[in-house]
């Protein structure tokens, strides 16, 4: 059940389908608070920015699964500053979820600096910046990783927010546009210089996109070069990837972006781990269609059912993701479009596979 304020602001959340363990001390002594400015976290495993992906349902999902730090999607400052009420409506956020992060995108230092202030005024904990988005969209417009090439534009862009906000201010790049032009080292130090109090690196390029190795040499060189918490971001599927970007790199943290679509107990799968050194099973069926059904009426109450349904088309495959007759399911979910069209779904699933059933071990990559 969701318990909502008469603004709409979620202020209570039941009913979880989380494992109810008891929380196990740190044997290994890889969980440690992270300090972002003023903001700390209780450890290091946090969720990356996805756009279409992190809104509010699914940030409280994370969250409630370990996750000690949830960011937005991005938003467009420009946007924002042109009073775009859609996006504005974005940058709601919910105290169940704090701290929480918001991320902006944009190219004007007029453009940051006003949005970076309604991030602040919505009651974010921290504002986000997107270097990183790789897409041909942003990249025109001379945002995320377009701002790459132009380092010293890049700096006065952080310079402007870091002013404009008393709230942290962090950025999320990647190790540079191309293999010719490896820059998030420089590029992280002139963001310390200016006052932004964490930086993410996803260890691949602007050209590699989501192809190849993510690079956790440069990872580890950009948390060499500043005093600043770092975290690596790239391939991170399960406990074990966790361990190796942590023990690799030396960072502060992982953020774990598509490893968490349709399984926010990669948290608590990988807070576990590095706290006990054992790794806990996968969820059932059984109990990835309970958390399904669950993000799908957190949708329903935030955004409406229609809304729901259509956004939902992009979560409900990755649930069951690794169970038998999934893809043929997959062609069925991405056209609900309603609550009861994913509920018949679901309950027939239920009726002829064995709830009980864990997905196949290629899950965690």
């Amino acid at each position: 059940m969701v318990l909502s304020s008469g603004n709409g602001v979620i202020t209570q959340i039941n009913d979880a389908p989380v494992r109810n363990e008891q929380v196990q001390p740190d044997v290994e002594g890889r969980l440690k608070p992270v300090h972002i400015g003023n903001v700390r976290l209780q450890h290091g495993v946090v969720l990356a920015p996805m756009a279409g992906v992190c809104n509010l349902a699914f940030r409280l999902l994370c969250r409630e699964q370990g996750a000690s730090l949830v960011c937005s999607e991005f938003v467009s400052a420009k946007a924002l500053r042109h009073g775009s009420k859609k996006t504005r409506q974005m940058l709601r956020v919910s105290p169940a979820e704090s701290p929480v992060s918001i991320q902006i995108f944009g190219s004007t230092e007029e453009d940051v600096a006003y949005a970076a202030r309604l991030v602040e005024e919505a009651g974010a904990d921290i504002v986000d910046f997107n270097m990183g988005c790789p897409v041909p969209k942003v990249l025109k417009a001379e945002a995320g990783a377009a701002l790459m090439r132009t380092p010293d534009r890049a700096q006065r862009l952080l310079k402007a927010m870091v002013d404009a906000v008393s709230i942290p201010v962090t950025v999320k790049m990647r190790a540079g546009w191309d293999d010719e032009s490896i820059n998030v080292v420089d590029l992280a130090r002139r963001f310390e210089d200016v006052g932004v109090q964490a930086v993410a690196v996803h260890g691949r390029t602007r050209a590699q996109m989501r192809q190849g190795r993510v690079d956790h040499g440069i990872i580890a060189a950009v948390k060499e070069a500043v005093s600043i918490p770092v975290f690596g971001n790239g391939d991170v599927f399960g406990p074990e990837d966790a361990e190796r970007m942590l023990q690799n790199t030396g960072v502060d943290g992982v953020m774990i972006g598509r490893g968490a679509l349709g399984n926010p107990w990669i948290f608590a799968r990988i807070v576990h781990y590095l706290r006990t050194g054992e790794i806990l099973p996968h969820p059932t069926l059984g109990e990835r269609v309970a958390m399904a059904r669950r993000h799908l009426h957190l949708l329903a109450e935030l955004k409406g059912e229609p809304v729901a349904a259509k956004e939902m088309r992009q979560h409900a495959p990755y649930y069951l993701k690794g169970f038998p007759g999934a893809a043929q399911l997959r062609h069925r979910l991405v056209r609900c479009d309603t609550v009861a069209e994913y509920e018949a779904v679901f309950d027939e699933l239920l009726g002829t596979l064995d709830p009980d059933m864990i997905p196949e071990p290629s899950r965690d990559k």
